[in-house]
């Protein structure tokens, strides 16, 4: 297969650029094509995480009609998810590769959870309040450890904070990704094993991918797009949990 390997990384990450661009599941589709090509479980999570930034630089590009009005709250939040993206956990290979499955899953679930805008108040559905801040940072130190479905993860805190429609929401947590995945990636170039000759066409494919992503979200119905993702997502967390337990 090494032949068709940057083949298959550049389709790879066309894929995960879409998927990440519209629910937050990239990794879901990179990680396993980096594993695909021979990188082991550590150098794979570093290598996805740089490529993964193209993704969001693609999907910011694709969300800027939906990221109109909302400046204010992208520099509140901004900040907040840079500082978590700076806070890398370390742990050894064989138990990274055991709470990967189980961090897939729980974030698959989270995207069908019904919100209730109406339930809150005026002020709390428009301006960040510590417990959406508390989220987003939180998501981000998640995204700093282990990129898979940070997205996904984040979508939902921003769909339960705030009283914005799905595309508006999904703008704002493409944004909030790629600074926190930009924070990472910086630390991983600098003292982690990237592996460029993988990076280089799974990032080009994740720049197109994340480009389109936009277009679908704002076209397709929300509940079966989400529907559609979580299947996926669980589908993964099994498959990569019978790995890592056999």
């Amino acid at each position: 297969m090494k032949g068709l390997d940057p083949l298959w990384l550049v389709l790879a990450g066309f894929g995960a650029g879409l998927s990440g661009s519209v629910a937050g599941l990239a990794s879901l589709i990179s990680y396993p094509a980096l594993l695909a090509v021979g990188l082991p479980p550590v150098g794979a999570n570093m290598s996805n995480t740089v490529a993964l930034v193209f993704s969001s630089v693609g999907s910011v590009w694709g969300s800027r009609p939906e990221l109109i009005g909302q400046r204010a709250r992208a520099r509140r939040l901004g900040p907040i998810a840079v500082t978590g993206g700076l806070l890398l956990l370390e742990t050894p290979s064989s138990a990274f590769a055991l709470v990967v499955p189980w961090l897939i899953a729980l974030a698959s679930l989270t995207i069908v959870i019904p919100r209730n805008p109406a339930s809150r108040e005026p002020n709390e559905l428009y301006r960040p309040t510590w417990k959406l801040s508390a989220g987003v940072f939180l998501v981000a130190v998640y995204g700093g450890y282990f990129g898979a479905a940070a997205g996904v993860l984040l979508l939902a805190v921003l769909l339960f904070a705030t009283a914005e429609p799905l595309a508006r929401a999904n703008a704002t947590k493409n944004l909030l990704v790629g600074l926190a995945n930009a924070t990472a990636a910086v630390a991983f170039v600098v003292f982690g094993p990237v592996r460029w000759g993988a990076v280089i066409p799974l990032a080009a494919g994740c720049l197109v991918g994340g480009r389109f992503g936009p277009t679908i979200v704002r076209r397709v119905p929300a509940a079966p797009l989400r529907a559609l993702i979580a299947c996926a997502g669980l589908g993964l967390a099994v498959h990569l949990g019978l790995d890592a337990y056999r």
